[in-house]
């Protein structure tokens, strides 16, 4: 029984430390370090003003191409200096015949009529990109009129290879329990904005991500996180990933709990064969903080943090059938009982969910329980081997 509760405590500080707990100690460990004065902003070259190629992945975007060159022309860099590259690869609902009426305002389509999954999309396309960085957007996307330029203004600083924009959430009254998606993401970029201030962010989004081109190498065909990848790669070579949450690109939730379960999934899965992928990164020796932020920042919430979850509850159950499950003069009762509203909750946000009842307190328990399901989920796809690279868009709201 004493095994049995050691092990109860390890994985209930590897759930704290990976939700909140390296939060936490990121706050404390940034403050000591402004408070020493450590932290300065890189000054450099304030003319720097390359040229840059935003570049778009896309599958059946018709619907969003006008909104995006439209959102694409009114940001704020040169125009001279924006180049445009769209691919298309396997599109067939005439989205490339519509961007060919932008071809004027410098926008280039490169199409195949076969589909081989965005990753395939970008190795083919980076041929075509010859400016010194290279924003990667989603035709669905919106771009913050400044984020370009607050981008490049990152990469004045030759350490930075790669920099990662902000992914918004619309927020709407009528957003389902997927709507808590944007609170996720609110609290993510927070973690965001304090790593890459410790060192470097351990990852991008694919709604917005910038590299200089020349750090650009071809990803294996069956990636699924192609921005993850992508990104630490960069990280791998000694560059830093950086972040400016108002350099952001702002889409709407997914439509439903099912259609972001649909996205998380994917997700998870894509998150176990990077962790095999980028297996260098556990190395603290040969990559100091990186391996401490990489480890806590991702590698436990795809792993030992949802099996935690389960083990703790088993674990939970049996110490407190051995000292009486309502004997609440002891913690383990306590916790237990905590663990049970927890899930009883979050069953209620489901019910509520499916009613089109809206409680929303419900829905954040909902929701954590959905993204700890998905990397179950996730990883059996992954070691099925049925996971496909080819895009599978969650709908959204």
């Amino acid at each position: 029984m004493l095994t049995l509760k050691i092990l109860f405590w390890v994985f209930l500080f590897i759930i704290f430390y990976a939700y909140f707990g390296y939060g936490i100690l990121l706050f404390v460990i940034i403050k000591i370090l402004r408070l020493l004065g450590l932290r300065k902003k890189y000054a450099g070259n304030e003319d720097y003003e390359p040229e840059v190629t935003l570049f778009v992945a896309a599958y059946n975007e018709k619907d969003y191409v006008d909104a995006k060159i439209k959102n694409s022309l009114e940001l704020d860099y040169p125009k001279d200096k924006i180049k445009q590259v769209w691919v298309t690869d396997g599109s067939d609902d005439g989205t490339q015949e519509v961007l060919k009426k932008y071809a004027d305002k410098g926008v280039e389509v490169y199409h195949e009529d076969a589909r081989g999954g965005k990753i395939g999309a970008m190795n083919r396309g980076m041929a075509f990109v010859k400016t010194p960085i290279v924003i990667f957007s989603d035709a669905n996307t919106m771009l913050g009129k400044e984020s370009i330029r607050r981008i490049v203004n990152l990469f004045r600083n030759p350490k930075v290879g790669c920099v990662s924009g902000e992914k918004r959430i619309y927020q709407k009254d009528m957003d389902s329990a997927a709507g808590t998606e944007g609170i996720y993401w609110k609290y993510e970029s927070i973690l965001k904005k304090w790593d890459a201030e410790l060192y470097s962010v351990v990852g991008a989004a694919g709604e917005l991500f910038a590299i200089r081109t020349e750090l650009f190498q071809k990803v294996e065909k069956d990636t699924l996180l192609d921005d993850f990848i992508i990104s630490l790669r960069v990280a791998e070579k000694g560059y830093t990933i950086q972040y400016d949450p108002e350099a952001y690109a702002i889409e709407t939730a997914s439509a439903d709990v099912k259609e972001e379960l649909k996205r998380k999934i994917r997700i998870s899965a894509g998150g176990i064969q990077s962790i095999i992928r980028l297996k260098e990164l556990l190395n603290p020796f040969k990559y100091g903080i990186l391996t401490f932020q990489y480890i806590s920042h991702r590698v436990l919430r795809w792993t030992l943090a949802p099996l935690g979850l389960l083990l703790i509850l088993i674990f939970n159950l049996i110490i407190v059938l051995n000292c009486g499950i309502i004997n609440f003069n002891n913690i383990y009762v306590w916790i237990f009982w905590a663990q049970i509203l927890f899930y009883l909750a979050a069953m209620l946000g489901w019910y509520f969910e499916n009613k089109k009842i809206k409680i929303k307190v419900l829905f954040i328990p909902y929701y954590f329980f959905i993204m700890n399901l998905s990397v179950y989920l996730g990883v059996i796809r992954f070691l099925k081997g049925k996971q496909t690279v080819k895009w599978e868009r969650a709908k959204r709201g």
